[in-house]
C-alpha cells in the first residue's frame, strides 16, 4: 500500500477514533492499530495516538463546556489537576518500562471496567441499602481513584474514558450520561498531561504525515461525535457507552 493511501486510511481511523471517544470511549483501539499497520512501532504508535487525540478531546470538551458539573465532593479544578499529573506520570512510565506485561493485563482491566459500567449503579444502590446510607466516595478517595486512572491513561490510553464513568458509577452512583461532559473534559486533561511528555521525549513526531492525518480526522470525528452525544437521550447514550465498552473489550481479547 502506498504512503498516500496509508495517510488516507489513518485519517479515516482518526475520524472513527475521535467519534468513539466523544460518544463513549475506546478511540485508542482504532487509532493505535491503524498506526501499527502503517509501520509505526507499537510504543511510538501509542504515544502518537495519544498526541493526535488531544485536540479531538479538547474539541469535545468545548462543545460540552456549559454542561460541566462537579463529580462528587472533589472540585473540578482538583479533579483536572490530578488527571493532568497522572497522565504525565503515566507517559513517563511508558517511556521507561517494558509494556509487554501491562499489555497482557489490559483486556482484564477492560472487562472489569465494562462490568462496573453495566452494574455500577445497581451495585452502588445495593451497597447503600446494606449500609443504611447512600454510597459516596469522599474527595480524597475520588481523587486517588482518578489519579490511578490517569496514570493508566497516560501509560496506555485505551479505554480510560470507559473506566472513568465506571469508577464514578460504583463510587458515587453517578449515571454515565450525567457524567458524560466531565468524562470528556477529564480524558482531555489526561491526554494533555501525557502529550506534554510525549512531544519532548518520544518519537511521536517522527511520522509527521501520519500524525497530522490522524489528528485532523480525530478533531472532525470528536467534534461531530460531541454534538451527536448532546442530542442522544440519556438511555441511548448509556447504551452507546456500554456497547462500546463491551465491543472494545471483546476485540482486545481477540487481539491478545
Amino acid at each position: 500500500m502506498s504512503d498516500t493511501l496509508w495517510v488516507l486510511v489513518t485519517a479515516l481511523a482518526g475520524v472513527a477514533a475521535g467519534g468513539l471517544n466523544a460518544l463513549g470511549g475506546g478511540g485508542t483501539f482504532v487509532a493505535l492499530p491503524a498506526l501499527v499497520a502503517a509501520g509505526v512501532p507499537p510504543v511510538t504508535a501509542n504515544a502518537s495516538s495519544t498526541v493526535a487525540l488531544v485536540p479531538a478531546a479538547v474539541a469535545g470538551a468545548w462543545v460540552h463546556r456549559r454542561e460541566l458539573a462537579p463529580v462528587g465532593a472533589a472540585s473540578t479544578r482538583a479533579l483536572t489537576g490530578v488527571s493532568v499529573l497522572g497522565g504525565g506520570l503515566g507517559a513517563g512510565l511508558l517511556l521507561v518500562l517494558p509494556a509487554a506485561s501491562f499489555d497482557a493485563a489490559v483486556p482484564w482491566l477492560l472487562a472489569f471496567a465494562t462490568m462496573l459500567l453495566g452494574c455500577g449503579r445497581r451495585l452502588s444502590g445495593a451497597l447503600g441499602r446494606a449500609l443504611g446510607r447512600p454510597v459516596g466516595m469522599g474527595s480524597r478517595t475520588l481523587l486517588a481513584g482518578q489519579f490511578a486512572l490517569a496514570l493508566y491513561g497516560g501509560y496506555f490510553g485505551g479505554a480510560v474514558g470507559i473506566m472513568m464513568p465506571a469508577l464514578w458509577g460504583i463510587g458515587l452512583g453517578l449515571d454515565p450520561a450525567a457524567g458524560h461532559p466531565m468524562r470528556i473534559a477529564q480524558v482531555a486533561a489526561v491526554y494533555a498531561g501525557a502529550t506534554a511528555l510525549y512531544l519532548l521525549a518520544s518519537d511521536a513526531l517522527d511520522t509527521p504525515a501520519l500524525l497530522a492525518a490522524l489528528l485532523t480526522g480525530a478533531v472532525a470525528g470528536g467534534y461531530a461525535g460531541a454534538h451527536l452525544a448532546r442530542r442522544l437521550p440519556a438511555r441511548v447514550l448509556r447504551a452507546v457507552v456500554l456497547s462500546t465498552a463491551a465491543t472494545m473489550t471483546a476485540l482486545y481479547f481477540v487481539r491478545g
